[in-house]
């Protein structure tokens, strides 16, 4: 089985960890807080003390981080220290800009694959996620299997695309879900009967991820999405939506919540009028 370096255990990272993990990998992972590691230490996972310490034996490398600056902080690390022959799957949400300028740092011998991932935590912890998979990707392909479905998207860089227009529907269609439940409550429309009413509509499944529960993709991680996709090309609606949400991330209580919270911010904000 494949030696695999874990790096990044949030609320996604964690799950899909534990899933290589209980899949037979040998695995060692990394943190910033290295608290939340605990769990996976306690199953069987090695803990290493830095990015560097991390990736020296390994065979796969998966990275699971906030963003391009967290990512871009551990390439710093590990780059040097990566073996020829050596898979670098990257997996957060960074678009495909970052992707190629990661690709140009690395040594000869060392493949890219760029993987984010769609779905949130409750397909991560049950191995369901879809899996957006740019570059080559057959040698790897069964490292990921254990985490869900590939997706074969096209060459390096791809993957990382593909999940910014994922987001950007996905993202968009909660907000607009939120305004269509402050529409709902300013003409004092009962709450059930228009959620089922959009439910049925072609908004369906983002009236599911507006109001779902134990699933978590964080407010201030949906600011950043969001914002990827903003600066790649002219999205007027999706500006209004960035606006949304970064209000609601300025809350403390919203930013680490699930999108779900911020949806509920949206609907109390602005039955107070314009802020």
């Amino acid at each position: 089985m494949e030696k695999i370096a874990f790096l990044g255990l949030g609320h996604m990272g964690a799950a899909m960890a534990r899933r290589l993990l209980d899949a037979g990998h040998p695995l060692t992972v990394w943190n910033r807080t290295a608290a939340k590691a605990e769990p996976l230490v306690d199953a069987g996972a090695t803990l290493a003390a830095s990015p560097a310490e991390a990736v020296r034996d390994a065979d796969v490398v998966i990275t699971m981080l906030a963003g391009p600056a967290a990512l871009g902080a551990v390439a710093d690390a590990v780059v040097a220290q990566l073996r020829p022959g050596t898979y670098w799957v990257e997996m957060s949400t960074v678009g495909p800009d970052v992707v190629k300028e990661l690709a140009a740092r690395l040594g000869e011998g060392v493949r890219l694959v760029d993987a984010p991932v769609a779905g949130s935590t409750d397909k991560a912890a049950a191995g369901q996620l879809g899996i957006l998979a740019g570059g080559d990707v057959a040698g790897v392909e069964r490292v990921l299997a254990p985490l869900g479905t590939v997706t074969r998207t096209g060459p390096s860089g791809s993957g990382a695309a593909l999940k910014l227009v994922v987001n950007t529907a996905v993202l968009g269609g909660v907000a607009l879900v939120a305004e269509a439940m402050v529409l709902a409550d300013a003409l004092g429309l009962d709450e059930d009967t228009v959620r089922a009413s959009l439910a049925g509509g072609p908004l369906g499944g983002a009236v599911g991820r507006a109001f779902a529960r134990d699933v978590h993709f964080g407010t201030a991680l949906a600011v950043k999405d969001v914002a990827l996709a903003t600066e790649t090309a002219r999205l007027p609606a999706m500006e209004a939506v960035l606006e949304h949400y970064r209000r609601a991330a300025a809350d403390p209580a919203v930013a680490d919540a699930d999108i779900a919270e911020a949806v509920e911010r949206i609907r109390r904000h602005s039955a107070r009028g314009p802020e």
